[in-house]
């Protein structure tokens, strides 16, 4: 036992004690004991990015603490199974962070789980290095991941990167910024779990921001990985606003397969901490998993789950 362990421990201890309206109670009580800088800076960010649920007090919409409440209640077996899972205690320090902050405002357990040493999604401590790698960047936005993994692991690191966007505007920026690069294939198209035609809700808020929605005359088409790509897959980065387990879904052969490395984001839904990773777990043991955090500190966003193969002799 460690002092992570334990601290993670008496959370899960107190969280078991409380009935879901208690748990509710409390977060709400959390919330409204914050300076008032902290509340508005959180209302704010929530009417902004409609992942999480809204806060208005005023008019009684406790839409973010009822989701909270319900999603934490109803999900504490996996919350500590997942937890478990964890390689390392980064990880393990990362995820109780974040679960704490959730319920008790903990913004200096965050602020420490911050992880500036690496670029995004591509932590030299857990992937080491790259040498031909067939890499899929799902949400390539403006092509800034595929540059970030040209930068830490070299022009000659790849056999062939493909790169998923929806959006045209950032389509055609992506085509600007990598046209110095060969052997990138660009695609306008969605990744979800089967075949079918999306509309695209363009955020006037944030242009990384962009919502789907299903509709059978959408002007972007919607493939599943599986059917899309028929060369064998070796990493895969995903971060399409909350989408990701249709995605994975529609990559479940491959994941089954070629065990690919994977680099998932997990936090556009409060469940996707421990959903996606045991979605992983469920089509494929031989993975090793590990959370690496980009975000700031008063909020837990940019949470990363990355899932590596075990090599032989974890798997015997």
């Amino acid at each position: 036992m460690n002092i992570i362990d334990n601290k993670f421990n008496k959370l899960m201890e107190m969280l078991r004690n409380f009935s879901k309206e208690q748990l509710f109670n409390h977060i709400l009580i959390g919330y409204k004991s914050l300076p008032i800088f902290y509340q508005n800076s959180l209302k704010d960010y929530f009417d902004k990015f409609d992942y999480w649920g809204k806060i208005d007090l005023l008019n009684e919409n406790y839409d973010y603490f009822n989701k909270k409440a319900d999603d934490i209640f109803n999900n504490l077996n996996n919350i500590e199974k997942v937890y478990n899972m964890l390689n390392d205690y980064s990880s393990k320090y990362i995820f109780y962070s974040i679960l704490n902050n959730w319920v008790n405002y903990d913004m200096q357990s965050l602020k420490l789980a911050m992880n500036n040493k690496y670029k995004h999604y591509f932590d030299l401590d857990i992937i080491p290095n790259c040498e031909n790698e067939v890499f899929v960047d799902v949400g390539g936005f403006t092509g800034d991941t595929t540059l970030d993994y040209i930068n830490t692991y070299g022009e000659n690191s790849f056999k062939k990167i493909y790169i998923y966007e929806i959006t045209k505007q950032n389509f055609d920026v992506i085509k600007n910024n990598l046209k110095n690069y060969e052997n990138i294939e660009i695609k306008n198209k969605a990744l979800k779990d089967k075949k079918g035609f999306i509309n695209i809700d363009e955020s006037l808020v944030d242009s990384s921001a962009n919502r789907t929605k299903s509709d059978d005359f959408g002007s972007v088409e919607c493939v599943s990985l599986d059917e899309d790509i028929n060369e064998k897959l070796t990493m895969i980065k995903m971060d399409i606003e909350g989408d990701e387990i249709d995605a994975l879904n529609g990559a479940k052969n491959t994941i089954i397969k070629n065990t690919p490395k994977l680099l998932i984001s997990v936090y556009h839904k409060n469940t996707h901490l421990w959903e996606i990773p045991l979605l992983i777990n469920n089509l494929n043991k031989n993975y090793n998993y590990y959370l690496r955090y980009y975000g700031g500190y008063v909020y837990p966003t940019e949470v990363v789950l990355i899932a590596t193969p075990k090599n032989k002799k974890e798997q015997i």
